[in-house]
């Protein structure tokens, strides 16, 4: 038994819903629109919600959102009267774990439901089972990690392709690891893929897999990665630098679910689901013409942003401390505490290697420490030097400026530095006020006053 609750404004849909599923031995509630359904959530959680998408007053995805918000475990059904790629598209972007339409056949419901069951034990199991490993793999109390933590619950509990963006060394991987090992494919493979670690003459039979004779050296036939992660999960790193040759046939993947091997024939269905991470922005790529945006759109449903750990220096000691006991019980030394002045090394500095050059700095201190705390010496201080002097031992960047003899205005040249920065940011987004203004950490509001102060026009970039 279940306890479920379904919300559509139909009072048809209800009655039916209730009396058919009530006959499985569900514990049924009926609410006619999403304000009410949420304030129920608010005071107990259900098992599942059944609820129609197009509501007055609170619509379906925005009802499902809220429920996520105080019970990430409650898997969602939505109700459409059409069924259109769109529709499904937004639910299963939200996080919906199935939809149907109407008219519907009462079977089909219970069918959806008894899934939905199943993969909720499964995946509350895991989110159990599996906190320690995420804990410790990506760990962060700032608003932005709390953020992405809630977003790999929530794809967990989907079906939906995911995109991992963030700069090298932020746990792009670690994120898809999460995502995989907390969804209902737990048990079933986790293949990874680097796009661009692998010569572009060997990533088609790597991929895709080859039949004897297919090529010089091919003596028998092999499972390409996509094969191989059947039922499970498969990783693309970094595949923003897959080959546009590759694209067309990784696209086809995407949509249908088959694929042929090289030198074969026949094509092969798979059940997976692919999970990408990428340094690059694929949007540039797109304009560049390196990269389909066909195949951007279908990869990137769900779309995960790590924020790279100068962005986030709060969660600096909390790291550190965690590495320093995995690496003092790994090398067998008595190294308990960062001290103080080592740890405003750590908080001055600008990480551009993010949480994995943390982990190496941390790891090469506790391996050369000779006392049971560390101390600025125990780190190779040549990392933090930016530059020659004293700002440099702080990390912090050192820019050559110059005066002409007659001098300058400073508050032309704050201007112009200001100008080239927000210029920048701006090629950066695509002309996209918005992400601009993400990358330097100012309002929306803020940058359109810069923008209209400076004489810049965002579609010049666009």
């Amino acid at each position: 038994m279940a306890k479920i609750l379904v919300v559509d404004d139909e009072q048809g849909i209800r009655e039916m819903l209730e009396i058919c599923l009530s006959r499985q031995g569900h514990e049924i509630t009926c609410e006619v629109n999403g304000v009410a359904a949420l304030s129920r959530c608010k005071k107990g959680s259900y098992d599942v919600v059944i609820a129609d998408i197009k509501m007055p007053k609170m619509d379906g995805i925005t009802l499902l959102n809220r429920v996520k918000e105080i019970s990430p475990e409650t898997i969602f059904i939505m109700i459409t009267a059409f069924a259109s790629f769109e529709t499904a598209k937004e639910a299963e972007q939200e996080a919906a774990y199935d939809y149907i339409t109407k008219p519907f056949d009462i079977d089909e419901v219970q069918r959806k439901i008894d899934s939905a069951l199943k993969a909720r034990g499964k995946t509350v199991g895991a989110i159990q089972g599996e906190k320690q490993k995420i804990d410790t793999a990506l760990l962060g109390k700032t608003s932005r990690m709390k953020k992405v933590f809630d977003l790999i619950s929530r794809a967990a509990a989907s079906k939906s392709n995911v995109l991992v963006t963030g700069e090298s060394g932020t746990g792009k991987e670690l994120v898809a690891r999460a995502i995989h090992y907390n969804s209902p494919r737990r048990d079933n493979p986790f293949v990874t893929i680097n796009c661009g670690g692998i010569p572009e003459t060997l990533l088609e039979s790597e991929l895709f897999g080859y039949k004897k004779g297919a090529f010089t050296g091919a003596a028998r036939d092999k499972k390409g990665f996509i094969e191989v992660a059947n039922n499970g999960t498969l990783f693309l790193d970094e595949v923003g630098d897959l080959p546009l040759s590759l694209q067309v046939k990784l696209l086809r993947v995407v949509q249908e679910r088959v694929f042929t091997s090289v030198g074969g024939t026949d094509e092969v269905r798979v059940d997976i689901r692919i999970i990408s991470a990428t340094n690059r922005n694929l949007e540039k790529r797109i304009i560049e013409g390196a990269f389909r945006e066909d195949l951007y759109y279908r990869l990137n449903v769900i779309n995960i942003y790590i924020p790279p750990l100068r962005e986030r220096k709060e969660d600096i000691p909390l790291l550190a401390n965690h590495f320093l006991n995995k690496f003092a019980k790994e090398f067998n030394k008595d190294v308990s505490e960062i001290s103080a002045y080592a740890m405003e090394y750590l908080m001055n500095y600008h990480f551009p290697g993010n949480v994995r050059e943390l982990e190496n700095i941390i790891e090469s201190g506790v391996s050369l420490s000779k006392t049971s705390i560390m101390l600025p010496d125990s780190f190779e201080l040549s990392r933090f030097k930016t530059a020659e002097g004293p700002a440099a031992e702080t990390g912090k960047k050192v820019k050559a400026v110059s005066l002409p003899l007659e001098g300058e205005s400073l508050d032309d040249i704050l201007a112009a530095d200001e100008k080239t920065y927000v210029e920048k940011a701006l090629e950066m987004s695509n002309g996209s006020i918005k992400r601009a203004a993400g990358l330097l950490n100012v309002s929306f509001r803020s940058m359109r006053y810069r923008l209209k102060k400076l004489g810049i026009d965002a579609g010049m970039f666009k």
